[in-house]
């Protein structure tokens, strides 16, 4: 076996062994995120990003992305206060903190494991859930 094919297949293990523990981490938790209502839309989308973000090994975290127009988030904090609003605070760049309020249907996040600088703090993203309101 050749140098070039021994590279390969070690490239396509440690490819393989990553993309297993990404997709470990996108089976949803044993509990859900902030007590979020698991059927709703908002429940199930702040579940997978728990999960994701739980499976990460401690010098990760998740970067989590969300565009609108010209406009990129990087995602700090998703707040639930109804079951089809999202409301997404993250930081713009240079400009700051900014929000985006959205029906959750119209949301796309974009999410993957990155390594943390080292001494630095791995930042996590913050779930919020609204109050149930009781009928």
């Amino acid at each position: 076996m050749g140098i070039g094919a021994i590279t390969k297949q070690l490239a396509a293990e440690a490819l393989g062994n990553q993309m297993a523990e990404v997709m470990e981490g996108l089976r949803p938790s044993e509990t859900p995120a902030a007590n979020a209502e698991p059927e709703s839309l908002t429940g199930v989308v702040m579940a997978q990003v728990h999960a994701m973000q739980n499976a990460l090994k401690e010098d990760q975290e998740l970067l989590v992305l969300c565009t609108v127009g010209p406009t990129t988030l990087r995602v700090l904090e998703l707040y639930a206060p109804s079951p089809k609003l999202l409301v997404i605070t993250g930081a713009e760049g240079e400009r700051g903190i900014a929000r985006i309020i959205s029906p959750v249907e119209s949301v796309q996040l974009v999410c993957r494991p990155v390594p943390v600088k080292p001494e630095s703090k791995p930042v996590r993203v913050r779930m919020v859930a609204g109050k149930a309101k009781s009928k």
